[in-house]
């Protein structure tokens, strides 16, 4: 019971939260790219927050399943299909046994996710059961998934209450251009006036050199007082470094643990999603903001999901009017 991949598409691996508390031994935190998309995707099937979930990019996998379950999609577009005809996305999805889902190509963002009510069957390393591509641990055998794979569950869950309710009208990855907001620092004083004017007010382009550890950028030089190098220091997601060439980049997920460039600044949290579903040649800005203003946003995030869980908690138009045609006849047969 669970699911069978007939074709792992180009990088589909198990992904959660993380794990965190092991940088300090060389082990980076890793963990999903977009989490907001993950956090949604749980969120439309009650999961835990950190359940693991499929994590893919640009080409999603095909997927059979062995045990009905209901799923939730969520991320860029990859036009899925089930047996054959299109769902939605951000919307939970029953599932039968013997039921194949396809995801094609990114029609829009580069990164989607797949959530299961059933859980997936990963066992948990070091506090988490993400995939650590470099260190080859965790998830399935500590790599991607291919065909053949197959993934079992750890639960039947197969009933949700309000299941009519669980969609979200959210598509948030059309947009070629992207504005990042960051903190300055923790190494901005490295630069030059003119480095931080060059930085905070040009256009640079996604490049192809683009994968789970970070983003390299192209466009104008940013140039340093004297030079970029630093004693080696830890690296927070979202961390834009700027080696000695001069040009920045977004280190990410699979970050290396520690680093010898200066950090001129720090993408702010909630604005992650926007550029890990950037694609090659799409552009990205940068625009300053203060720590309590990025953490004023993070707060309006988390408020945010907690109205998204209070609307799929919610019966909708349809259940109502069920409901009410169902008192009207148990009525009709105690009058009778």
């Amino acid at each position: 019971m669970g699911i069978r991949i007939l074709k792992g598409g180009l990088l589909t691996t198990v992904q959660d939260l993380g794990r965190n508390g092991y940088q300090s031994q060389g082990f980076s935190v890793g963990g999903v790219m977009d989490i907001r998309s993950f956090k949604i995707a749980n969120l439309l099937l009650d999961n835990p927050e950190n359940e693991a979930v499929l994590e893919f990019t640009l080409i999603g996998p095909v997927l059979e399943f062995t045990a009905a379950t209901i799923i939730a999609i969520t991320g860029g577009d990859f036009q899925p299909t089930l047996n054959g005809d299109p769902v939605p996305m951000y919307t939970a999805i029953y599932v039968n046994k013997g039921d194949i889902l396809k995801f094609g190509s990114a029609r829009t963002g580069s990164r989607g996710y797949v959530a299961f009510s059933s859980y997936l069957d990963i066992p948990v390393v070091m506090g988490s059961r993400c995939t650590s591509l470099k260190s080859r641990i965790g998830g399935f055998k500590g790599r991607a998934l291919a065909a053949g794979d197959y993934i079992g569950f750890r639960i039947q869950r197969r009933y949700l209450p309000f299941f009519l309710s669980r969609t979200l009208d959210l598509d948030e990855f059309d947009q070629e251009d992207a504005v990042l907001r960051v903190v300055m620092g923790p190494q901005d004083d490295k630069f030059s006036r003119q480095g931080i004017e060059t930085f905070l007010k040009s256009e640079y382009t996604v490049t192809s050199d683009f994968d789970r550890m970070g983003c390299r950028l192209e466009g104008p030089i940013i140039a340093p007082k004297t030079t970029s190098d630093i004693v080696s220091d830890g690296i927070a997601f979202g961390s834009v470094q700027v080696p000695s060439q001069g040009k920045p980049i977004i280190l990410l997920a699979d970050r290396q643990t520690t680093g010898g460039y200066a950090k001129i600044a720090t993408v702010a949290s909630v604005d992650i999603p926007k550029l890990v579903q950037r694609k090659t040649d799409h552009t990205i800005r940068f625009k300053a903001i203060t720590v309590q203003e990025a953490q004023k946003l993070y707060q309006m995030q988390e408020k945010e999901f907690v109205a998204m869980r209070q609307a799929i908690h919610q019966p909708c138009k349809e259940v109502l009017e069920c409901r009410q045609v169902a008192r009207r006849m148990r009525r009709l047969f105690e009058e009778d």
